[in-house]
């Protein structure tokens, strides 16, 4: 589900934190197409180092090229600094390194960050049009598949683009984690420092100060971009394939959470990178592709709290159901119960928010043959992933 598991509910990066923290604008075209063969694929193609030639203004040498990928120091050395005399044209082919260095050891690094990959021509043939693309679904997109790549426990390098990653975990528990030198005891010691975080522990709302406000680029915060904050759709990197499932974190918005609806299994796309082949991902994925263009129909309603956070149903149905805890019980003297306070017992006890898909005019969910789940002991549909197991109730 790409959320993280606390003792009081799920959280995760969503395109709120992507708007605040880089910046970007979430709006717009997905970021996709073809990885290679870029004059069978597109609409007026043309070969790709043709094409790499006319906007960079040479071609690496031989040794710095491998298959349709250049060397990460030849962009380095070579337009490192933009000559005094630079005339407007020299000014773009610099823009356009800059960018493709930015966007390969940035915002879509991995673990060949020392190249550069030729899918990003397209893009930087024109640079007036390089904002009408949805950089910021895409930037999540790319960030949700790394992590789920991260909890294989055959992986043990994660060289990815954490620094959105790491700035939500500052912004949102910066006043409860503290530092801890002693390597021996550096896991336990994180596991259990988790555990016994309170629901009040957590930053729902980091964003809502004054201070945050006068430091954000107004066009962050435009309508155009703001409402699709809460859209329930998919996340879009060429051949990666996410989904953008904040009907379970409502309390990030201001909103009371209630029991969600059951996760969606896209754990098959899991598989799909590009390899193995070229396609015309927009085709490929045509499916995917159609719930990011019907994204404004997906944008679910968040009625604001004056006290945000889990419900007493939730938190109810969470302990039942969710692994709560890391560590083992022997690192407890209790059972470790959640204590329902008396807010949480009042908290959006009034109505439930909108269920997404039940009475609306379009239905975003996808459909069952596309989203798997597997039976559960009982028969019910469950998430087969690798996080907790959740009971399907009333389904």
């Amino acid at each position: 589900m790409h959320t993280f598991h606390m003792p009081f509910g799920e959280c995760t990066i969503t395109l709120q934190d992507v708007a605040y923290q880089l910046g970007l604008p979430i709006d717009g075209e997905p970021v996709s197409g073809c990885l290679t063969d870029f004059e069978n694929l597109m609409e007026h193609g043309r070969p790709a180092w043709d094409w790499f030639r006319d906007l960079f203004g040479e071609l690496p040498p031989q040794n710095k090229v491998k298959q349709m990928t250049v060397c990460y120091t030849w962009f380095h050395e070579r337009f490192r600094v933009l000559p005094a005399d630079a005339s407007e044209e020299t000014v773009r082919i610099y823009a356009r390194a800059y960018i493709v260095m930015m966007l390969s050891s940035q915002l879509f690094a991995d673990k060949n960050a020392n190249r550069v990959h030729l899918r990003w021509l397209p893009y930087l043939a024109s640079l007036d049009e390089f904002g009408r693309y949805s950089w910021g679904s895409a930037a999540l997109a790319w960030l949700y598949r790394c992590l789920c790549h991260g909890t294989n426990r055959n992986v043990v390098n994660l060289a990815r683009p954490l620094q959105l990653l790491q700035s939500w975990i500052f912004w949102r528990w910066a006043s409860y984690l503290r530092r801890n030198d002693a390597v021996g005891q550096r896991v336990l010691s994180a596991r259990l420092m988790l555990d016994r975080l309170h629901v009040q522990d957590f930053m729902w709302e980091p964003y809502s100060c004054a201070e945050v406000a006068s430091i954000i680029h107004p066009e962050i915060l435009v309508d155009q971009h703001r409402r699709l904050w809460t859209a329930i759709t998919s996340l879009i990197y060429f051949a990666a394939i996410e989904w953008h499932q904040v009907d379970r974190m409502l309390p990030q918005f201001g909103g009371v959470q209630h029991v969600p609806q059951p996760a969606l299994n896209i754990d098959w796309l899991h598989a799909k990178d590009g390899r193995g082949g070229d396609r015309w991902f927009p085709r490929y994925y045509r499916e995917w592709h159609e719930h990011w263009e019907n994204r404004l129909y997906s944008v679910i309603p968040v009625q604001r709290a004056v006290d945000p956070g889990p419900s007493a149903e939730y938190l109810d149905w969470w302990c039942r159901v969710a692994h709560r805890f890391l560590s083992p019980n022997v690192a407890f003297q209790d059972p470790r119960p959640i204590v329902l306070t008396e807010e949480a017992l009042h908290r959006g006890s009034s109505q439930a928010p909108q269920v997404p898909g039940v009475g609306d005019a379009v239905n975003h969910r996808v459909p069952r043959r596309r989203a798997r789940r597997q039976p559960g002991p009982d028969g019910g549909a469950r998430s087969r992933g690798r996080g907790p197991t959740v009971e399907d109730e009333g389904t």
